[in-house]
């Protein structure tokens, strides 16, 4: 007889026995003979193969079927995305809302969540891929930063291996940081290398990066969106209006786009961007200070249209 006649999803929680299923599913209605396919999982070994999750039957499944697919591990999938440009307090409150993963984390700071990922002082920020992940239900959170960590080693290793000659980046996190930067600059994949450009020309000039997105980091959770000329004059270990050089860390979770940006900027002698204004949300870019302020005074002028408009 088949166990239902529209889809069923059942779980099979962590070291309960098989025999404990399926009277579980006799008690829902699903199964007329526990006994039977009982007796069945043990003469085959079955039931000490059943691995534990959450399984969605599809309709008319047979009682061997179950068996099948309970042995096999084949569990419903859900998903958590983490976004590129996130930064990581961004991504554990992401954690924290999905309902399917075990919450294991709550409570602890930063350094111990590093610490249990064995990393222990590490900064955390930058350090995990954004990205798509499927897990089962009852799959730490832990476990997906340890995921999302991993493969951030290997997008870095493999973006700082093709890397260009001669770059002002000492080390992959060096890269990672400026990586970072450039994810917050723009949302155009293809802006991406020349804004690197702009970047790896001042530091290899040893002129300040200058980039409001790692002073509105430094400002932390307080800031209200609004970024003033004392903010910006304010000094402080990732305000790079005050000092030169990268700051310390990553300021976000930069993307595959952003990490071969860094380390294969398009260099054309640009040292300005400015926002052009224009719904594609692109940049002008300019090679002398007059001409950034020409294309600041376009910037403005669009910008003041538009609030006319509204």
């Amino acid at each position: 007889m088949a166990i239902g006649e529209s889809p069923v999803t059942i779980e099979v929680p962590r070291g309960q026995p098989f025999a404990a299923t399926l009277d579980d599913l006799a008690a829902r209605g699903l199964l007329e003979h526990p006994s039977w396919l009982r007796a069945y999982a043990r003469a085959t070994g079955a039931d000490a193969r059943i691995k534990a999750g959450e399984y969605a039957l599809p309709p008319g499944t047979t009682p061997r079927g179950l068996v099948v697919l309970l042995e096999s591990g084949d569990v419903v999938q859900h998903s958590v995305t983490l976004i590129e440009g996130w930064t990581f307090r961004d991504l554990r409150r992401a954690l924290e809302k999905e309902p399917f993963l075990e919450n294991t984390l709550a409570g602890k700071d930063d350094a111990a969540v590093m610490a249990a990922l064995g990393e222990e002082g590490q900064a955390p920020e930058g350090l995990f891929f954004p990205d798509t992940y499927l897990f089962g239900k009852g799959t730490t959170d832990l476990e997906i930063l340890r995921e999302s960590r991993s493969r951030m080693r290997r997008e870095l290793e493999a973006a700082w291996r093709a890397r260009v000659t001669n770059l002002p980046l000492a080390t992959p996190y060096e890269a990672l940081i400026l990586a970072s930067i450039v994810e917050k600059e723009t949302a155009l994949a293809g802006e991406r290398p020349r804004i690197a450009g702009v970047f790896v020309t001042r530091l290899r000039r040893g002129m300040r990066l200058q980039t409001d997105p790692t002073v509105i980091y430094g400002l932390g959770p307080g800031f209200d969106g609004n970024l003033r000329r004392a903010d910006l004059e304010r000094d402080g270990p990732y305000n790079t209006y005050t000092r030169t050089g990268l700051p310390p860390t990553p300021i976000a979770l930069p993307g595959a786009d952003a990490l071969r940006a860094a380390v294969a900027p398009d260099e054309r002698g640009e040292l300005y961007f400015v926002a052009t204004g224009l719904p594609d949300g692109s940049h002008e870019f300019s090679s002398t200070l007059a001409e950034h302020e020409a294309a600041v005074k376009r910037y403005l002028a669009r910008y003041r249209k538009r609030q006319t408009e509204h």
